[in-house]
């Protein structure tokens, strides 16, 4: 598993900055109708599910158990979907679409947390990807207790969840790449970065 996580560090490269520039994006705009907001999640949400579906199907037969993985690409597929499905910005689809917003950000949480214990495995004391996890069921719960918080609330809430999460993700990726000068390379490639 160690090899696979150390080839892959790239796919948690690319989540932890999709989520920071998302969060920047939601920060320097945050005037902007619900609908962008709205479909900004929903690419996040699809894209960063389609990623953990790769990693996990990168490691078949050669890790231990991927299901929260998987688990976590498809809810953030379906939730994704979903956010696409109903982007109109009444009162009623808003609180649907927070609700939606909420509950995908439970589940990637819970499966983020499920993974890091797994990755304990192989990865002294991680914490990057636990905290990801805390981080992200403590805002969907926050979502549900306290729905009217508003668009705009919401939106700078979102993206200091992606900014934090995003450098998270990073910081795991490249803790992940930091396994790579055991592995074994082929003579003559160097090292890049």
């Amino acid at each position: 598993m160690e090899l696979e996580l150390s080839r892959n560090w790239w796919v948690w490269a690319l989540r932890g900055l999709l989520a920071v520039l998302f969060g920047m994006a939601a920060f320097v705009w945050p005037w902007l109708l619900w609908l962008a907001v709205v479909y900004t999640f929903a690419a996040y949400a699809l894209v960063s599910g389609i990623l953990a579906i790769t990693v996990a199907v990168a490691a078949h037969g050669r890790a231990g158990p991927r299901w929260a993985l998987l688990l976590e690409g498809f809810a953030g597929i379906v939730f994704g979907v979903l956010t696409f499905a109903w982007p109109l910005a009444t009162v009623v689809t808003e609180m649907i679409l927070l609700y939606l917003i909420a509950f995908q950000y439970i589940f990637t949480g819970v499966f983020e947390l499920v993974a890091a214990i797994q990755l304990r495995q192989y990865i002294r004391n991680e914490w990057a990807l636990a905290l990801s996890g805390i981080l992200s069921v403590f805002l969907g719960i926050a979502f549900v207790i306290l729905p009217g918080a508003g668009a705009l609330a919401v939106a700078w809430w979102i993206a200091a969840y992606s900014v934090v999460t995003g450098v998270l993700l990073l910081t795991l990726a490249f803790r992940l790449r930091s396994l790579t000068p055991h592995v074994s390379r082929p003579q003559g490639v160097a090292r890049s970065f």
